[in-house]
């Protein structure tokens, strides 16, 4: 019974664990990096083919971004996830290949002005809609037997609508072992869902650390200080231009202006317009009113009980259609503009970006992380500059930063978290999180609990019968810059990919009638005799 650490390991994007349970090939979350890579990162060490299971925590890109990429490979095993994870991941994996296509055919457009190599989508829609197949929702707490050696079950994590710490109690022979994988961990006490469970019992837990090396002041009072932003820049003349994941944080800057607006905090300018330009995130909102009984915490459903929707005002307007998008920037009054992506590494919140940056009157007001690397982490640490379309903007925007606003779990509340289990652990593993902080954060949980806790790198193999580790990734850097993850050649990896599934195929005809076998072998000599030519 083997674990190893795949993504996410002294990195914060790109989850990925890999479970050797017998015969049975596992992975919990296989995730998308974003922004800079820093560490040379282990493929799964079996064929897509092999995989049997995969687990989804939730549906963050850089928890799920991977699985169309999987199953372009081969893979055609099951994807057990909640139900509103499943639901987004519906919309999110599909907008991740439409991005994907969009910014090939934008290269390529480029490369054949400069006679350069075209270039391939990491995966495209197809891959898209043909993982999702394979998706099997789930409800919270409900014990789900995947095959004789694997149980498991989904435990609220607080952190995104649907998002859950996983459960998993591994057979191997007359051994049982159970882990819990954390997933992202809320801090609780969020406008919308509901505050994370404690889990008590694993005999190894694997967790995040994304801010393990800090501790939040006490919440502000987020509406008031969104106010207090508004009218500074409306005065000024100004848009507020927030960029925000379209599933999570948008919903929950909803939750804020609905609050503003009907407590008439800007009383001046108390008509102010709001714009949500993400498609995406117009097909998350609905999401997010169809889970409202499973997933929303007791202060949102009151208000839905009253009759009030928590995310939903006058002067709210949607921007579908691309041309709905382009005329946001002719409104010549003061607007609220909350736009996608929320690091601003795609999306159209760049060309929001374009149209406000050299604008000393607007503001560009961060709500959420930004991976470092990243043009919102770029825009955050003082850019003066930014290229965007290949044109240089200045900077000189006001660039702001909603603090303590985050769907993730600060050192006290991952603490709390982790204790919750007393002494039954026999190891933790800290894992997505900045370099430093892994470690950082590893020590701080074996000096509080005594419990034996290390922060793995990509390729670390552990016995989980033993408790030791039994091999060692690489620590080697990434030197060169990393390609975009995005948009990479990659029509030869479908093809290997394909002829490896093929060969899985055949070790699983073993067995079945000569008659059937004979007429497959002869298709395959008849295939290979056509390329041979």
């Amino acid at each position: 019974m083997k674990l190893e650490f795949l993504g996410a390991a002294h990195e914060v994007t790109g989850s990925c664990h890999y479970l050797k349970i017998g015969d049975i090939n596992l992975l919990v979350d296989c995730g998308m990096e974003q922004g800079a890579d820093l560490y040379v990162n282990q493929e799964i060490p079996v064929n897509a083919t092999q995989i049997d299971f995969v687990l989804v925590t939730h549906a963050h890109i850089d928890h799920s971004g991977l699985l169309p990429l999987l199953y372009s490979h081969g893979f055609r095993g099951s994807i057990y996830a909640t139900k509103a994870t499943t639901e987004l991941c519906n919309i999110m994996l599909k907008d991740s290949a439409h991005i994907q296509m969009f910014e090939a055919e934008w290269k390529n457009r480029k490369a054949r002005r400069a006679g350069k190599p075209l270039v391939e989508p990491m995966y495209n829609m197809e891959d898209a809609q043909g993982v999702l197949t394979h998706f099997i929702p789930c409800e919270y707490e409900e014990k789900i037997t995947l095959c004789p050696e694997v149980t498991i079950r989904f435990i609220d994590a607080g952190h995104l609508l649907g998002s859950s710490s996983i459960e998993v109690w591994a057979d191997e022979g007359e051994d049982q072992v159970k882990l819990v994988f954390s997933g992202d961990i809320g801090p609780g006490d969020r406008p919308l869902i509901r505050d994370p469970q404690y889990i008590k019992e694993a005999d190894y837990v694997v967790m995040e650390s994304t801010y393990g090396d800090r501790m939040r002041k006490h919440p502000p009072d987020y509406a008031t200080e969104l106010a207090k932003v508004c009218h500074e820049t409306f005065t000024r003349g100004g848009n507020v231009v927030i960029p925000a994941f379209s599933v999570g944080r948008t919903q929950e800057m909803l939750f804020f202006l609905r609050k503003i607006k009907t407590e008439n905090m800007l009383p001046e300018f108390a008509d102010f317009e709001v714009y949500i330009d993400s498609p995406l995130a117009v097909e998350a909102t609905n999401i997010f009113h169809k889970n409202v009984r499973e997933c929303f915490r007791e202060r949102a459903l009151q208000l839905i009980e009253k009759g009030i929707n928590p995310i939903s005002f006058p002067g709210l307007k949607i921007a579908v259609t691309s041309d709905e998008s382009k005329m946001i920037n002719f409104i010549q009054k003061p607007i609220v503009i909350i736009s996608a992506s929320g690091m601003c590494e795609a999306g159209r919140i760049r060309h929001h970006l374009k149209h406000n940056l050299w604008r000393a009157d607007s503001t560009i007001l961060f709500v959420g992380y930004q991976v470092p690397g990243t043009l919102g982490n770029h825009l955050l640490d003082g850019a003066k500059e930014v290229r965007l379309f290949g044109e240089t903007i200045e900077v000189r925007a006001r660039i702001a930063n909603l603090a303590g606003i985050s769907g993730h779990a600060d050192q006290e509340h991952l603490l709390n978290w982790v204790k919750a289990f007393g002494h039954s652990p026999k190891r933790v593993f800290v894992v997505h999180g900045q370099d430093s902080v892994c470690d950082v954060f590893a020590d701080l949980v074996e000096k509080e609990t005594g419990i034996q806790t290390s922060a793995p790198y990509s390729g670390d193999i552990y016995d989980l019968k033993a408790n030791t580790c039994i091999a060692k990734g690489s620590r080697e850097r990434v030197v060169k810059k990393k390609k975009d993850s995005r948009v990479v050649s990659n029509v030869f990896a479908r093809l290997v990919a394909a002829g490896e599934r093929l060969l899985a195929v055949i070790r699983k005809s073993e067995g079945r009638p000569n008659k059937e076998l004979g007429k497959f072998a002869d298709q395959i000599n008849s295939l290979c005799d056509k390329w041979d030519q």
